[in-house]
């Protein structure tokens, strides 16, 4: 009996230590993820003309920093732009003039927006909107009149009149 007893106290002791790390990941991992919405942070709205690779919880970067992260997604009605609602952490204090741009990481990184601080003394509030937008750039629409050479304003060069009359003709 009191080898079964041990035996029984060995395993409730690893599976509580087993438990405590586990709530220890879910509350490092809430914390790093910036889960919590609660008093410490803003929403603040944006309109853009081309939200193309951000979804809901794309982060939200100024100098390449998160600072919060989108909430929410869709479209105006009005307008037909996409408009994005931001969540901005309290600490941050984004003047009125401020500029939001959806930026990628690179070729095949992911889709950030970007926000740029102005100069007003005014800042942001909650419910306020960045007015001064840029939606994302169309890589692959870049990449194929690259290709194509579709940019090429250039017109060919007309040969003048009478000097293609072929050989001895003139």
């Amino acid at each position: 009996m009191t080898a079964l007893f041990r035996q029984n106290l060995v395993e409730a002791v690893v599976g509580a230590a087993v438990l405590v790390v586990a709530a220890a990941f879910v509350v490092f991992f809430y914390q790093r993820t910036s889960g919590s919405l609660g008093s410490d942070r803003y929403a603040v709205a944006a309109l853009f003309s081309n939200a193309t690779g951000v979804a809901v919880g794309t982060d939200v970067r100024v100098s390449g920093i998160k600072v919060g992260s989108v909430t929410a997604e869709t479209l105006d009605p009005q307008t037909f732009q996409a408009r994005l609602m931001l969540s901005i952490d309290r600490r941050i204090a984004l003047p009125l003039d401020s500029s939001a741009a959806i930026a990628s990481e690179g070729i095949l990184g992911g889709s950030y927006v970007q926000i740029t601080p102005g100069a007003e003394t005014d800042m942001l509030t909650d419910g306020d909107e960045i007015l001064d937008t840029q939606g994302s750039v169309d890589l692959m629409g870049l990449i194929g009149s690259f290709i194509n050479k579709s940019g090429d304003t250039s017109q060919p060069t007309a040969a003048p009149a009478g000097a293609g009359a072929g050989p001895g003709g003139q």
